[in-house]
């Protein structure tokens, strides 16, 4: 179903705009939470931005939406069991629905998490039963599936699988937690496997791996039931292990990366800090501890050299804390535990799981700066899904359905 708010004209121009950026996969174009939109709202009315429009009937399921090529691709359950792909227009009308197979019936999140990874006519997403998919966009066909839990003998986790995969290139890259593969890189265009890391026996969690270059070298990060772990990028050798234990393995959070410096954090009063790589990344050294922000799924964001963050156990609020030295800036008790994202300067925070409240802060170390709220109304279930931005406005998945906000500065 879908709901017009805002007038038809302002809908329908979306759909010609040039596209000032679009979020392919979980967390943005980069993966870390930072969307390169501009003209944005620094201040919004009394009761938020305006909705342009309401989707509704996109199933269960807590993955965010992906926008690419002025379609919205959004995974949801199509019936009791099966997840599918809902794809939508820029005015919010579900065009098609590809059905891609089972999916988690997990009681506490029942549905898919993983968000889809957009490439070009590809879509690859993986289910929390460890299937992952490669779907022909335009003929809505699937080019090839692998379960990595079977090929690489790997064991689901407490919640099932989360992973939102990485295409780096000619490859997938994804987390099986199998003995011999904690790490796995799978032909993107055949799904045969490339390579797997050797050398660390360490069942998966729920983050999404990232690469980042040091020094030349390209670095592949992410963390897993025990451990923060490093490899290289570029054919999957092992270089270290750090480890990093919280409650039931639970790690969703992203590593961060800046200046030789590697971010890391979790909840349930995980330690957090930053580790220190050496020339050539295949050791480390600890910098900083952090003992404020245990920051549980919902991602931290790194801005100008300072990390904006919520806590999760210590305390439930938002924070701000130099990278370089791991000082403490400020933390506002005014914004609960949520999902926190970066566009043009300001700060956007989604307060989960139950409260559904979104807040517009300056991304400012002097000074906790708060500039507009509103309540998410629609949906369903916990607000877990991460938002995502495309071409001015910001889009928020909640339950069975997607709203649209025109956050641009018209004025």
């Amino acid at each position: 179903m879908y709901k017009a708010i805002a007038g038809i004209a302002l809908c329908l121009c979306l759909e010609s705009m040039a596209v000032a950026g679009e979020s392919p996969q979980f967390r943005g174009p980069y993966r870390d939470g930072r969307f390169e939109e501009q003209g944005l709202l620094k201040v919004w009315p009394e009761n938020g931005p305006a909705l342009l429009w309401v989707a509704t009937g996109l199933g269960n399921g807590y993955s965010s939406p992906s926008i690419a090529g002025k379609k919205i691709y959004v995974p949801g359950m199509v019936d009791e069991t099966t997840a599918g792909i809902f794809i939508l227009n820029l005015d919010g009308v579900i065009e098609r629905t590809i059905p891609v197979g089972p999916e988690t019936e997990d009681t506490q999140a029942p549905g898919p998490r993983s968000t889809p990874t957009v490439d070009g006519d590809f879509l690859y997403m993986l289910s929390g039963l460890g299937e992952v998919y490669c779907l022909h966009i335009p003929s809505g066909e699937k080019k090839w599936t692998v379960n990595i839990l079977e090929r690489f003998s790997g064991s689901n986790i407490m919640y099932t699988l989360a992973e939102s995969l990485l295409v780096d290139g000619d490859r997938v890259i994804c987390t099986p937690g199998g003995p011999d593969a904690g790490l796995a890189s799978l032909d993107k265009h055949t799904g045969e496997t490339i390579w797997t890391t050797k050398g660390f026996g360490d069942p998966a969690s729920y983050c999404a791996p990232i690469i980042y270059t040091h020094n030349g070298r390209r670095l592949l990060f992410t963390e897993t039931a025990n451990y923060l772990v490093c490899t290289d990028a570029e054919d999957g050798t092992f270089l270290w292990k750090m480890e990093h234990p919280t409650r039931d393995g639970i790690h969703a959070v992203t590593p961060i990366y800046m200046d030789g410096l590697v971010y890391y954090t979790g909840g349930y009063e995980a330690e957090s800090g930053a580790v220190r790589l050496s020339e050539d990344g295949s050791s480390f050294e600890k910098a900083w501890q952090d003992n404020l922000l245990d920051c549980q799924h919902h991602g931290v964001v790194l801005h100008e050299g300072y990390l904006y963050g919520t806590s999760h156990m210590r305390g439930n609020h938002l924070v701000c804390i130099e990278m370089k030295t791991g000082k403490v800036m400020w933390k506002a008790t005014e914004v609960r535990q949520g999902v926190v994202e970066y566009a043009d300067g300001m700060l956007y925070v989604y307060e989960g799981p139950s409260r559904g409240i979104v807040h517009l802060v300056k991304a400012t170390p002097e000074s906790f700066q708060h500039a507009g709220q509103f309540r998410v109304t629609e949906g369903n279930g916990r607000h877990w899904a991460h938002p995502a931005f495309a071409n001015g406005v910001l889009y928020i998945r909640h339950g069975d359905a997607l709203m649209a906000y025109d956050i641009r500065d018209k004025s």
